[in-house]
């Protein structure tokens, strides 16, 4: 076993592996930055009745024991990538579509160039391989403005949550503020800066060419934390088939604040 937690857990207890619904087929959601499987919740009922739904909660997430998260072992995106492909081999999973939001977008990309036979298509919700921009590349980010926000983080993680929520949200939802503002507040600040400059400091884009699994990436009308040109560098980046499907809604959290157009286009990704 690739890790082994203290007191006797096993991965799939520690990450909170839950599987539900009925069908044939597979769909592992996987959350993003700052939430946890809780934030599939508006979208699961449009999918339980006609598919196996594989939740689990990263590493990092505010839900699980922060006793389990090893700063050495999760320096890259890659121990998260173990993760995921010890939580699918362990539960008999063969093939599956998987969707990822935000740092589990990059994670099921990873995954996929090292098991592509698990993987029928990847659905990839704001997505970015890089965020800093680099020469002819805009990834939405200066480096000083990185260095801003992990500064913010340190000096008060309270003040830093309460005034990132609502822009990360981005449209007038206060319902998904809260929730994304709860899940925020459930990470303990030390892991969330640590996984913040993990996400910050990532650079995946020369990866791309080896995906060959076919990709849908959704991408929102206005992402503070995307760009839209992102979603266009990875469809002509990407070594496989890919799709790009825009949501006429504002926000890096689609799944907490328009939950039924996201549904809407899963579906859509899912049929093809």
């Amino acid at each position: 076993m690739l890790y082994t937690p203290q007191m006797g857990h096993t991965l799939l207890d520690a990450l909170n592996v839950r599987v539900i619904g009925s069908g044939e087929k597979y769909i592992v959601l996987s959350h993003g930055f700052g939430t946890d499987q809780s934030a599939w919740q508006r979208i699961l009922p449009y999918f339980t009745p006609n598919y196996k739904v594989v939740l689990y909660d990263l590493v990092c997430a505010g839900s699980v024991n922060p006793d389990y998260f090893d700063f050495q072992r999760y320096t890259t995106l890659d121990a998260y990538v173990d993760d995921l492909l010890y939580i699918l081999d362990a539960l008999n999973v063969t093939r599956c579509a998987y969707v990822g939001h935000s740092i589990s977008a990059m994670i099921g990309i990873l995954a996929s160039i090292r098991r592509r036979e698990l993987f029928t298509k990847l659905i990839l919700i704001g997505a970015s391989p890089r965020f800093l921009n680099d020469n002819d590349y805009h990834g939405g980010f200066e480096e000083g403005e990185i260095e801003r926000l992990f500064s913010a983080m340190e000096a008060n993680y309270a003040a830093w949550v309460n005034g990132f929520t609502p822009l990360a949200v981005g449209a007038d939802v206060p319902a998904a503020v809260r929730e994304f503002s709860r899940t925020l507040f459930n990470m303990r600040p030390d892991i969330s800066l640590f996984v913040c400059r993990t996400v910050f400091n990532s650079d995946l884009r020369g990866v791309l060419g080896w995906v060959k699994v076919p990709c849908f990436i959704i991408q929102t009308a206005k992402d503070v934390s995307v760009p839209t040109s992102v979603a266009t560098y990875m469809k002509n980046h990407l070594g496989g088939k890919s799709t790009v499907i825009m949501l006429n809604t504002e926000g890096h959290l689609p799944h907490l604040s328009a939950p039924a157009l996201l549904a809407q286009a899963l579906r859509r990704a899912l049929s093809q």
